[in-house]
């Protein structure tokens, strides 16, 4: 990915834990990658293909004077999250931090704090089998375009499915959704729960109805797992009701463990039903 770089952009603000800090200020210096495709503008010499980095710092400028925090951290992250939200064709943007004049009492040059954020590729695969089961799916597709961290929601058609396992219950609608989300994989899940307890969702039986299911079944080409989150999804190869919709939305995706796309998947899933 191509990088726009802005060096040492200076920033008088209100940012510390002391109240000195906040009340007097201090000189802060930030330091800026963009990263973003800049072949169309490049070709073109158009300025409407390209990121407009004079329009950057004057957002690091006023978000750093308008706000006043403790951390670093948490300007760094503010600054990252502003930067995402407001320029469409940044993918991902790495934040500097730098406060030369920091209460620390020693000598010392700089002291700062550097993070790297972006926009991550998730597929879902999203069900209902209680109730008014495309309502309760369409609430959901709703609650997600909603979210200040989620984007370019695109959904596949619903198909009607047999429950999966051995608990007797009515049929499924099933679909895929493809999104983007500035949200790691924990905190999706957190805002998965979320959407799903909002539907009414109960998880009493594994495996059992629900007026909702979401499901994270691959983040970019993350392999990841912890108690309650495996990424790619453990099972999905198996599941026809999930790759059939999958399929419909992203045919070529590899699948970052089997190297198998989704549409060989789903032949040979189908063949072994």
């Amino acid at each position: 990915m191509d990088e726009i770089r802005i060096k040492g952009l200076e920033v008088y603000a209100y940012h510390g834990v002391y109240q000195d800090e906040k009340e007097k200020g201090q000189i802060f210096r930030v330091n800026a990658v963009l990263y973003t495709d800049t072949h169309a503008a490049g070709v073109a010499d158009d300025l409407e293909l390209s990121t407009d980095y004079g329009a950057v710092c004057k957002l690091i400028n006023e978000q750093m004077k308008v706000h006043t925090y403790d951390l670093l951290e948490t300007v760094a992250e503010q600054l990252c999250r502003d930067i995402l939200l407001n320029f469409d064709l940044i993918k991902e943007v790495e934040i500097e931090i730098c406060k030369p004049q920091a209460p620390i009492g020693l000598p010392f040059e700089d002291v700062s704090v550097c993070i790297r954020r972006g926009w991550h590729k998730v597929y879902l695969a999203v069900g209902s089998n209680m109730g008014d089961r495309e309502g309760y799916i369409r609430q959901g597709i709703q609650c997600l375009w909603e979210h200040e961290s989620i984007r370019r929601v695109r959904e596949s058609a619903l198909i009607e499915t047999k429950p999966y396992g051995d608990v007797e219950q009515d049929d499924f609608l099933n679909g895929a959704l493809e999104l983007e989300t500035m949200l790691s994989p924990r905190k999706l899940l957190e805002v998965l729960h979320q959407i799903e307890a909002a539907a009414g969702r109960e998880r009493l039986v594994h495996w059992g109805p629900r007026t909702l299911d979401l499901d994270i079944i691959f983040y970019d080409k993350l392999v990841y797992e912890s108690d309650d989150l495996v990424i790619p999804h453990v099972d999905m190869q198996n599941r026809v009701f999930v790759l059939q919709p999958l399929c419909e939305l992203a045919p070529n995706y590899r699948h970052p463990v089997f190297g198998r796309t989704v549409s060989e998947l789903l032949r040979a899933a189908a063949s072994a039903e």
